[in-house]
């Protein structure tokens, strides 16, 4: 139970990291291009490691060896290592930990060895990394780098033996116990930042003796397995990519995509000079037109020619002066027979009750007052008024309705809209008494102010 609980944390954690690093593959920024064949000051080739995980003497190669059950123990371990190429690199490994195991043991019955604890301390190797994925097709940089490994090392431990009734043998009072061992690794590293990267490893210890465990059982040599999460450092400027997981393809990429760029800049200036003297020829022939239409151009049309002109764009139709200017309009001027026109509007215009429908028999009168403002280009002012049967909303909308059905019927018969202004002001304005009927109708009024 405790290596099945152990194994599913370090393969949750693995999901969760690749997961977000694979989002990240396609993304590069200018700082992760080095120049083609460039020398290996401008890479970062020296890294530190820390690291955790499992320790037990199964493996993947052969299970068990002289114990029948294992169990998993937490070691710890650091490294240095130096990226000699994209590909390869060498590291110094230091771990240290604990490995057991229990019966049942292989071979004619014992009162010993029912189980066994190895104290671990210190292995150190020296090993070759090689580096299988950095070089890329087709993303312009890889998150994850799978990779193997394998070496050679030194290792002092001390095994204790234990019978089943608990007694205990250890090998202490005699020192630790040196042996050789070869260490063949594999794992994945994630790029976390262009400073960190996540090592997720498992390796493989092979033994030189078959005393690791405190039992010597047949002809085979003892092993046991380190699976291992850590952080790996990256050292030196960060403004330098790392060599082990710089893509050299993507920079030969990125080297082309910028020549391509600069043989279009050329020829984009060149196309510019083009247009520029293109442009400095069509701006003279325009001087010489110019020049040739001086003294017969009239753009406005005004009569006056534009040498003269001293307020060109002149409207068409609008009389001007012999400067070309507009002449001041004629004064409006409101006669008596305009006035009584709009009166009698006034006097025959009726709505229905308490609606801003226009009577028909007020159209005649209204369509005179259409007449003169069309005719004379008059303004109008439309200032509808009730009495005070009602709330103060209600009146002041109904007022303002029937100033606007008024306004509507004589812009329906050609009047200009923007030169008729429509006003409600509700009971607030009355010209009578709103005590008596007569005085409530003179005060439901629609007033016009011709200007």
């Amino acid at each position: 139970m405790k290596i099945n609980s152990n194994k599913k944390m370090l393969l949750l954690a693995t999901m969760l990291v690749s997961g977000k690093l694979m989002a990240q593959t396609d993304s590069l920024s200018k700082a992760d291009y080095v120049q083609p064949f460039s020398k290996g000051q401008v890479f970062r080739t020296w890294s530190i490691g820390v690291d955790g995980g499992l320790l037990t003497p199964y493996t993947i190669f052969r299970g068990h060896d002289d114990y029948g059950t294992d169990r998993s123990n937490v070691g710890y371990g650091a490294y240095i290592r130096n990226q000699f190429s994209h590909s390869f690199a060498g590291q110094l490994s230091f771990f240290r930990g604990n490995v057991e195991g229990s019966g049942p043991v292989p071979g004619p019955a014992t009162t010993i060895r029912d189980s066994y604890k190895t104290q671990i301390n210190y292995a150190v190797d020296l090993s070759g990394q090689f580096t299988l994925a950095n070089i890329s097709w087709r993303n312009q940089k890889n998150g994850i780098q799978p990779y193997f490994s394998a070496g050679f090392g030194l290792m002092g431990f001390q095994p204790t033996l234990r019978t089943a009734s608990g007694a205990e043998t250890d090998f202490k009072s005699s020192g630790s116990v040196k042996a050789a061992y070869i260490p063949v690794g594999l794992g994945l590293k994630f790029n976390l930042s262009r400073s960190i990267n996540l090592d997720l490893g498992y390796q493989v210890n092979f033994v030189d003796g078959d005393n690791f465990d405190g039992y010597n059982a047949g002809s085979s040599n003892d092993k046991f397995s380190y699976a291992h999460i850590g952080l790996e450092f990256a050292l030196g400027k960060s403004s330098k990519p790392q060599l082990a997981t710089h893509n050299p393809v993507n920079s030969m990429r990125t080297e082309y995509l910028v020549k391509e760029m600069q043989l279009q800049n050329q020829l984009d200036a060149e196309r510019a000079n083009n247009q520029k003297l293109r442009s400095d020829l069509d701006a003279t022939n325009a001087n010489l037109k110019s020049l040739n239409d001086k003294f017969t151009a009239d753009q406005d049309g005004d009569g006056v020619i534009d040498l003269f002109d001293k307020c060109p764009n002149t409207p068409a139709g609008v009389k001007v002066d012999g400067a070309g200017c507009p002449l001041p309009p004629a004064k409006i001027v409101v006669t008596e027979e305009d006035r009584r026109v709009v009166r009698n509007a006034i006097a025959n215009l009726e709505f229905d009750f308490g609606k801003a429908t226009i009577k028909q028999h007020s159209f005649e009168s209204l369509d005179h007052v259409a007449e003169i403002l069309i005719n004379k280009n008059f303004s109008l002012k439309l200032a509808g008024h009730t009495d005070n049967v009602g709330s103060a909303d209600a009146n002041l909308k109904l007022s303002k309705d029937r100033a606007e059905s008024v306004k509507a019927y004589l812009v329906s018969k050609g009047a200009n809209a923007s030169r008729i202004e429509a006003t409600g002001y509700g009971k607030t304005q009355p010209i009578a008494t709103n005590k008596t009927a007569a005085g409530r109708q003179k005060n439901r009024r629609v007033e016009f102010t011709l200007f």
